[in-house]
């Protein structure tokens, strides 16, 4: 695709209507699928690819990377105990590590914006496009105003100016930073994975340090809190082996939050140089990061922490609430919350950032295939859709429902349900992906043809969407125990079920779609359309860039 950035506009035109030609002969038996296939790559000329390959792996390594990790992780360790927390975060990395090589293996061949909505489109069903797209929608529309009060209550650890000062200034240079060229939202990620990256090294490297005794009291925990309080909570006093494993069963849907986003990397692909290349190698990296940046750190947050520490379950919203603060004010280390405290703020930022740039794709890539109202894919001069992000821009005024204790509880509610459509989402691609998987057997297309074709597969994904179903229908398990009924739990857990297959059956009635046979589902003229326009191969490192191991 980085062939239309680097050509005139007259070069561009025609290599557009050579993918509309190559397109229109591979569906000449599907009715109307050629003008809808062709109008989706004129994208290509109206977005501007500004997005480089350091920016979207860099998003792939740590742009999820927020305060589920840094503030959250502690309420895992007080429900789980350090082990079962430790476990709980690995399993749900591992499964995820397959919704991420699905997803890249897709946008590989499809890079086009809106991510898993586009995929669903081609490969399934456009009612499961329309249904996944505004849960996907609903999400990001509800994250925003989330992330943004996060980021003023967060100020509040150095600041006493009302809340609504704070909700105002985020949210307009959110706004600002989203309506002018990508690549400023993509230098922000950049900047913002940096410094979160060095965060994490920082902590582990505090925690190894407090573990072995080098803190100002010289202390040598070791693994004494492993042995005491134990390595498992008995969650809700429940007492034997049934009690640990539902506190770890209860930390892994608390997992779901903290790893939220991480397959949101190919949706704005249509804004990204080579991304036949560029998404394949974020894709293998996130392994790496899900290992380096969640594993060992929650590992790490379990050997300098009790778990039956009562500040664990503290919900300040700031650095007070981080288990590395509490760590580290245990130990006599005075400097580290306002370190803390301030890269947790540009992780809501940036967790902001990325809401906003996801949501206004979906929302483009759903007016294209006609699931939204079609002003939604006018760009400004920047090439930004600017309709798009300001329908978000609305939906920032809910950061203001915060001031108020009545509405806060409403906003609450709102939140809840972010987790549970992430978790739909997720199990979504693994559906996707699947379909296409056995399309290229059915239409035996070997997957060297593909543009990259990820491991261990179809086995992983089966793996992970059979945990997902799992924890979906589990998730307000606790409910239903005696004298633990919570109204607000029970319908944050399965209201978004009703809601996504009414969405999707109301669809399938109203407009009468068919689910896409396998061997009708388009894998040839895309793979066709990749071949026709290959990438440019990318730079070798040179010089110290050779050390590099985040990008490149």
């Amino acid at each position: 695709m980085s062939t239309f950035h680097n050509s005139a506009a007259t070069d561009e035109k025609t290599a557009q209507d050579g993918d509309a030609r190559i397109l229109s002969e591979s569906f000449n038996d599907r009715g109307d699928i050629e003008g809808h296939i062709s109008s989706e790559f004129e994208e290509k000329t109206e977005l501007r690819q500004g997005l480089h390959q350091r920016h979207i792996q860099m998003i792939a390594l740590a742009g999820t990377i927020g305060t589920g990790l840094f503030l959250s992780s502690g309420q895992a360790i007080a429900r789980s105990g350090p082990l079962g927390a430790w476990l709980a975060y690995s399993t749900i990395g591992a499964s995820l590590f397959a919704v991420v090589l699905a997803v890249g293996e897709m946008g590989a061949l499809v890079p086009l914006n809106g991510g898993i909505v586009r995929y669903a489109e081609n490969f399934v069903d456009p009612a499961l496009a329309f249904a996944n797209g505004w849960n996907e929608i609903y999400a990001h529309a509800v994250s925003i105003p989330s992330e943004i009060t996060a980021a003023a209550v967060i100020v509040d650890f150095w600041s006493t100016l009302n809340n609504g000062i704070w909700i105002t200034i985020f949210g307009v240079l959110m706004l600002c930073s989203a309506l002018v060229f990508v690549r400023v939202y993509g230098e922000l990620e950049f900047g913002f994975s940096i410094l979160k990256i060095m965060l994490v090294i920082g902590v582990d490297i505090m925690s190894l340090v407090i573990t072995c005794g080098g803190g100002p009291d010289h202390q040598s925990i070791g693994f004494q809190y492993w042995r005491n309080p134990g390595p498992f909570v008995q969650y809700l006093a429940i007492q034997g082996s049934l009690g640990r494993f539902l506190g770890f069963w209860k930390s892994a849907n608390s997992a779901l939050y903290a790893y939220s986003g991480i397959e949101n990397f190919t949706i704005a692909a249509a804004e990204l140089k080579s991304p036949r290349q560029s998404i394949p190698l974020a894709a293998k990296r996130v392994f790496w990061k899900i290992v380096i940046f969640y594993v060992i750190t929650i590992f790490m947050v379990g050997l300098i922490v009790p778990s039956n520490d009562p500040s664990l379950l503290d919900s300040t919203g700031n650095a007070n609430q981080s288990p590395f603060v509490i760590a580290a004010r245990r130990a006599g280390i005075s400097a580290i919350p306002s370190i803390i405290n301030a890269v947790v703020l540009t992780s809501a930022w940036s967790a902001g950032n990325s809401s906003l740039l996801g949501g206004s794709r979906i929302l483009y890539g759903m007016g294209r295939e006609g699931h939204a109202p079609s002003i939604f894919t006018r760009v400004n001069r920047f090439g930004i859709p600017y309709l798009s992000v300001s329908f978000f821009g609305v939906f920032m005024c809910l950061s203001y429902m915060s001031l108020s204790k009545t509405a806060a509880e409403v906003f609450t509610w709102l939140q809840d349900l972010v987790s549970i459509a992430t978790l739909v989402n997720w199990m979504v691609i693994c559906t996707v992906y699947l379909r296409f998987f056995y399309g290229c057997k059915k239409q035996n297309i070997s997957r060297k043809e593909l543009p990259w074709a990820a491991p261990f597969q179809p086995y992983i994904t089966w793996a992970s969407l059979t945990l997902f179903v799992l924890l979906l229908l589990t998730g307000g398990w606790s409910t239903f125990l005696h004298g633990h009924w919570v109204t607000e739990s029970f319908i944050s857990s399965y209201l978004n079920i009703p809601i996504f297959f009414a969405l999707y059956f109301g669809y399938k009635l109203f407009y009468k779609t068919s689910v896409i046979p396998l061997q009708d589902i388009p894998i040839r003229a895309f793979i066709e359309m990749a071949n026709q326009n290959p990438e440019p191969a990318l730079k070798p490192k040179k010089g110290l860039m050779k050390l590099n191991v985040l990008w490149g």
